[in-house]
């Protein structure tokens, strides 16, 4: 379904557009996810919105089957460059797959009186669908930018995008999230 109503007070949230996570092969392009998310944050900036951008610089502990990667290169953590920046967008560092779990990312968006996010990035069924997941528990209201977001892998990528996402929120299209946003005028 494609998403029908942007809250009056809604955020975007971009989710590990950051250089150790664009070098890992992805089932779409991650210059076309970063370049759409830019389209998304341009239209949020140009309506006063919201901007968030969050990087990961870890995990949660615990032991897993899959080996976690080790000593990260220098610049791993850092925003790419072709994600473009403002001064008053707020950055979260997350420890975990979602953005809310000890970080002050809750707190930020309430402060603000947002009820609604927009959510994009990599990768579409850990980071992005963690976030949405926990933004939906907290009771946001959860659209998904499905042409601004990749995964490793594209049965997981479909999966979250097919059976997961519309179980949490809506779903749209990075130009259909613009019409909505335009339309509130």
């Amino acid at each position: 379904m494609t998403a029908t109503i942007l809250d009056p007070k809604t955020a975007l949230i971009v989710i590990d557009l950051q250089k150790g996570i664009i070098s890992l092969p992805t089932a779409h392009p991650a210059a076309q996810v970063v370049k759409q998310a830019n389209t998304l944050a341009e239209a949020f900036h140009r309506h006063d919105l919201p901007v968030v951008l969050v990087n990961v610089a870890g995990g949660a502990p615990g032991r897993t089957e899959q080996k976690r990667g080790g000593e990260r290169p220098a610049g791993w953590t850092d925003l790419v460059a072709e994600l473009t920046q403002r001064q008053q967008d707020h950055r979260v560092t997350k420890r975990t797959w979602g953005a809310f779990t000890n970080t002050d990312l809750e707190k930020y968006l309430k402060s603000l009186g947002v009820t609604q996010v927009v959510i994009a990035g990599i990768a579409t069924s850990i980071g992005v669908e963690s976030t949405a997941r926990q933004a939906n528990e907290l009771g946001f209201n959860v659209t998904l930018a499905t042409d601004a977001m990749t995964d490793m892998s594209p049965d997981a990528h479909a999966n979250s995008i097919t059976r997961i996402f519309p179980r949490l929120g809506e779903t749209g299209t990075t130009q259909d999230i613009i019409a909505l946003l335009d339309r509130r005028l």
